[in-house]
């Protein structure tokens, strides 16, 4: 497929309003406390009859220090002692998930991420994957995606060759950016030395991927300052780079109060450094995935792209769209086949769910015959950028133009500036529309349109 990209700073000022990520789709503003533990374990037992292999995620929310600028669910703490009991729970919680399950259910994606997964030693980290691979079956071939998101303050050559012995074959590395200005304001102090020593162990320890986190938007940052980080980032040559933009709002992410709006960089500036990014990611060979990923053009992410298998959820980008997604931990989101499912958000509430024998799944949705249709639609625009009607008139037994009558005629004044192409058997993302996927496939998204909701803004 044609993956390239083209910056339209006029036409990105014109549809810059706030949307949804559609790592799902309903979205987890659609999600309900009617959907409670019960019908969770029925959509388990249904998905049982399917044999679909799974993908496991766990939340370990833990920090340090806090970074001002962060809107996880997290638990800052100096104490490492607090990890014992929130691991003992999530114990009690693989335990009972695994028992849902059928064993010969292959476990082909696994996910640590947080908070700060590294917080915990090396000897939880060996006993959380044990009993994972007690109650659950992990591949012992290599063959899986086993990613963790790795902070380099948290972690060392050895650490990172303990994570690979632990069946661990992908890394995400936090940055960010290296100005000592910028991480003074947002309170994150981490070396160039420590960050590439951390990448330097996991290549020699046989990691397969390693990911650079960034964001622009944050205080203090200039083109010319994040161009610096930037440079620094491409010679290190990742496979694969999130490029995030900073979404500046206090009145919900309480740490965010602790950033000085008046040090932000302008709309402008954020623009031109979105463009600047673009330009020598692309120069140095990088392909845009979507939203804020670029990755080598080998990597499995830009070839399932080409090959049409590319897959959306709550990780972000996937190679893994037939798994059904386990999450556990805190605020942990689970796809079991139509439904969606979430944990208690609050510590206390998990515990005390956990200890009275109960899962603690405490909200989700089911999915209907109309969101399956539209979450395929969604899927397809947000990863490959193109949708095919024949195919999806096919699966769903409809006609496409009269079924999305109303959407067509919405996207025709985005065709007119030239984000995409409306043919007969489908529509074609055009290279001037895709920093703008989030704008088309809201177009498609009935409880948008119906009920709104507060999201990020889509550049």
């Amino acid at each position: 497929m044609d993956q390239r990209l083209t910056f339209d700073a006029d036409l990105i000022r014109r549809y810059d309003k706030t949307g949804p990520r559609y790592t799902s789709y309903p979205t987890a503003v659609q999600f309900t406390e009617a959907f409670d533990e019960q019908r969770y374990r029925d959509w388990v037992r249904r998905s049982n009859t399917g044999g679909r292999p799974l993908s496991l995620y766990f939340h370990l929310p833990f920090c340090d220090t806090v970074c001002f600028y962060c809107a996880c669910n997290k638990i800052v703490t100096k104490n490492r002692k607090r990890a014992a009991p929130y691991l003992d729970h999530l114990f009690l919680e693989i335990e009972r998930q695994g028992a849902l399950f059928d064993r010969d259910r292959p476990v082909e994606q696994l996910h640590w991420g947080g908070g700060t997964p590294t917080f915990i030693s090396h000897d939880q980290m060996r006993e959380l994957m044990r009993v994972t691979g007690e109650h659950f079956h992990l591949l012992d071939d290599d063959s899986g995606e086993y990613s963790i998101e790795v902070d380099p303050r948290e972690a060392d050559a050895g650490g990172i060759a303990l994570l690979r012995e632990l069946g661990f074959n992908r890394l995400s590395l936090g940055v960010q950016d290296f100005d000592p200005v910028v991480q003074k304001a947002v309170n994150r102090i981490q070396s160039e030395e420590e960050t590439f020593a951390v990448l330097d162990a996991a290549r020699a320890n046989g990691f397969k991927s390693v990911s650079v986190d960034l964001i622009y938007g944050l205080p203090h940052q200039s083109v010319a300052s994040f161009g610096a980080t930037l440079d620094k980032i491409i010679a290190a040559g990742p496979d694969r780079l999130s490029v995030f933009n900073y979404a500046h709002l206090p009145e919900l992410f309480k740490t965010q109060r602790q950033i000085d709006a008046t040090t932000l960089p302008s709309a402008g500036e954020k623009l031109a450094i979105l463009e600047m990014t673009i330009e020598r990611l692309t120069a140095a060979g990088y392909v845009f995935i979507g939203m804020d990923h670029f990755a080598r053009p080998d990597d499995e992410l830009a070839v399932a792209q080409r090959e049409g298998t590319l897959y959306r959820n709550f990780q972000g980008y996937s190679t893994h769209a037939d798994c059904d997604l386990v999450a556990m931990g805190i605020t942990a989101i689970s796809k079991v086949g139509d439904s969606y499912s979430q944990n208690l958000k609050g510590i206390d509430d998990y515990y005390q769910r956990l200890d009275e024998g109960h899962l603690p799944v405490f909200r989700g949705v089911e999915l209907d015959a109309d969101d399956l249709l539209r979450r395929e639609v969604i899927t397809q625009l947000i990863c490959h950028f193109r949708l095919d009607y024949p195919s999806l008139e096919q699966a769903y037994g409809i006609r496409f133009a009269d079924y999305f009558a109303p959407e067509l005629e919405a996207l025709v004044p985005m065709e007119q500036d030239g984000l995409l192409h409306l043919a007969a058997d489908g529509i074609q993302v055009d290279p001037r529309g895709r920093l703008l996927i989030r704008n088309i496939c809201m177009v498609f998204d009935r409880y948008l349109r119906e009920r709104g909701g507060r999201f990020s803004k889509v550049i």
